[in-house]
């Protein structure tokens, strides 16, 4: 089978180089990111949000609300529960980290990270308003900055994406890339157009 697409000289060379290469891989040779990235060619209806969730990205960055009162018993003992709540929605017990993030936000109302992680949960559940809810909040708390701005701003992208906002995505993703965001940087990637035409080409080569 033979795909024919008119690409200018030096795109048709990477495209091409990009798929000579392919051949002598392994996803053992690939970075995590590189083996993300594939994970959205080969499977393009998945858009990679689920995978995101809960994870440790953005560590180079700090939410300035907790670095201020970091010597508030309120706010660390908050830390305490949201990380005890991330740990049981990590096993799987999202009921139980909702009740405990729920009590996180109860101590500290104006720390940003509990409601994200609340938000990631709603998502695991399938709850989309109400983690668009808590994502606003977060959002509003954080000013849009420090790394649960930065992960609020992804999360919102990913489901802007799901229901199909590109515009809306887009600009989440930007705005979390320039945070520092790798997971924003990768799905600008596959929002490009040209980047959607090569994953089909991509996608083909690897039915042959």
């Amino acid at each position: 089978m033979r795909i024919f697409i008119n690409f200018s000289p030096v795109a048709e060379a990477s495209v091409n180089r990009t798929i000579l290469t392919m051949g002598s891989l392994t996803k053992d040779c690939l970075s995590e990111h590189d083996r993300q990235v594939l994970e959205s060619i080969l499977n393009p209806s998945q858009i990679g949000g689920e995978e995101y969730l809960l994870q440790e990205e953005e560590t180079h960055l700090v939410d300035p609300q907790d670095a201020e009162q970091e010597n508030d018993s309120r706010v660390k003992e908050s830390q305490r529960v949201e990380i005890e709540a991330i740990a049981l929605a990590n096993s799987g017990k999202h009921t139980e980290a909702l009740e405990l993030l729920g009590k996180s936000i109860e101590i500290a109302p104006q720390r940003p990270a509990p409601w994200n992680n609340r938000a990631q949960v709603y998502c695991l559940l399938g709850k989309e308003h109400e983690a668009l809810q808590d994502i606003e909040e977060a959002l509003k708390l954080s000013n849009r900055s420090g790394r649960t701005g930065c992960r609020a701003l992804c999360q919102r992208g990913v489901l802007k994406r799901k229901n199909n906002d590109i515009d809306g995505a887009r600009q989440d993703f930007e705005l979390a890339a320039q945070l520092g965001s790798k997971f924003a940087r990768t799905q600008l990637i596959e929002l490009n157009p040209f980047a959607a035409l090569c994953n089909q080409m991509l996608r083909e080569v690897m039915k042959l």
